[in-house]
C-alpha cells in the first residue's frame, strides 16, 4: 500500500526532474502557481455573467422586430447591478422588478418610451416621433406609450410563467 506521503515525494521528485536543468523564470513561476486559481470557476464575473441571462431572456422573449425596445430595456438592465445582484439565484425576478419599476413610474416610463424613440431614430437614421403625455401618437411612431406598455406587460406575463 503506497501512502499519500509518498505519493507527495514522487510528486516533487517528478517536478525537480521535470525543471532541472531551465533557466529560472518569473512567467513560469506565475503559470505554474496560478494554474489552480480559476479552477472550477469562470473567468467572468457573476454579475456580467447574470446580466447576460436576463438580456438573452429579453432577447428571445420581448417581440420587437426593430429591436430599439429590447436594445434600450438591455441597457437598464446593464445599468442595474444593485437590483441583478441582489437576485442572483433569480435574476429574472430582478427583470420583472425593473419593468415593474419602469412601467408603475409615469415620469420613468416615459423616459423610457423617449430613449426608445430615440434609439429607433438612430438605428433608422430618422427623426423620431417623441410622443408627448397625453398627446396621440404620431402615425408612423412604431414605438407609442401604448404599444410599450403592452409589449412589456406581455413579457412580464413570460416572466411570470417561468
Amino acid at each position: 500500500m503506497v501512502k499519500p506521503e509518498d505519493d507527495k515525494d514522487r510528486d516533487f521528485e517528478l517536478q525537480q526532474d521535470i525543471l532541472e536543468g531551465r533557466k529560472f523564470s518569473l512567467a513560469e513561476l506565475i503559470g505554474r502557481e496560478g494554474g489552480d486559481f480559476l479552477k472550477g470557476e469562470s473567468p467572468v464575473p457573476k454579475i456580467t455573467q447574470l446580466k447576460a441571462e436576463v438580456n438573452l431572456f429579453v432577447n428571445n422573449n420581448l417581440h420587437d422586430l426593430s429591436g430599439e425596445l429590447q436594445a434600450v430595456l438591455n441597457n437598464w438592465v446593464n445599468a442595474d447591478d444593485q437590483k441583478i445582484s441582489s437576485y442572483q439565484d433569480n435574476p429574472l425576478m430582478a427583470l420583472s422588478l425593473i419593468i415593474e419599476e419602469i412601467t408603475g413610474n409615469e415620469n420613468l416610463y416615459y423616459e423610457f418610451v423617449r430613449q426608445v424613440d430615440l434609439k429607433s431614430g438612430q438605428m433608422n437614421g430618422e427623426r423620431p416621433y417623441f410622443q408627448r403625455p397625453g398627446q396621440p401618437a404620431h402615425p408612423e411612431d412604431e414605438y407609442t406609450h401604448e404599444s410599450v406598455r403592452t409589449k412589456l406587460v406581455q413579457l412580464l406575463e413570460v416572466i411570470n410563467r417561468q
